[in-house]
């Protein structure tokens, strides 16, 4: 059971992400860009539980829109032991963070929150490849060698995701 918020990014940053699925998808690599999702998009999640309470998704609505909060793309991130998570680090702003503590609160009601959605506990990632192998993360990295250390843009939104029944909506509409 995943429930999730997840932070949108504008569709030139979202461009720049999906350049990089696909240099690992051209280079036969595990890549997100091979997910054919719908609702598969190069995003920031903010926090997870296994199930939100009205008052959360309520007060997930009435947040500020963050459209405009700048969002910078940092360096490459592995998570993992066995197989591995290639990941674009989100580099942390104060209006990021402030942002991702304000969701944190609300899906803190939740039931069984995850960790790693703490604001304290919090890694900032973006999400390029999932399951790669010790020898593909040095195939991956040397095929994403030339792209640029930094990518700069902005938010375009929030949405939250229903693992259980594979949809999303936008949420921090401000209503």
């Amino acid at each position: 059971m995943v429930q999730s918020v997840e932070l949108l990014l504008d569709a030139a940053l979202e461009d720049e992400v999906r350049r990089e699925w696909t240099l690992l998808a051209d280079a036969a690599l595990p890549s997100q860009a091979r997910h054919r999702g719908a609702s598969n998009r190069p995003h920031a999640t903010l926090a997870v539980a296994d199930a939100l309470t009205p008052e959360a998704e309520q007060g997930l609505l009435d947040l500020a829109p963050p459209a405009g909060l700048e969002v910078r793309l940092g360096g490459w991130l592995l998570f993992g032991r066995r197989t591995f998570v290639l990941c674009r680090t989100v580099v942390p702003s104060a209006g990021l963070l402030a942002l991702q503590h304000e969701v944190a609160d609300l899906v803190a009601s939740g039931e069984h929150v995850r960790d790693n959605g703490l604001p304290d506990r919090w890694t900032p990632h973006v999400t390029l490849a999932r399951h790669l192998t010790g020898a593909q993360v040095d195939a991956a990295l040397a095929s994403l060698a030339e792209r640029p250390r930094d990518l700069a843009g902005k938010a375009s939104g929030l949405r939250r995701w229903d693992g259980d029944e594979r949809r999303e909506w936008p949420v921090a509409t401000g209503s």
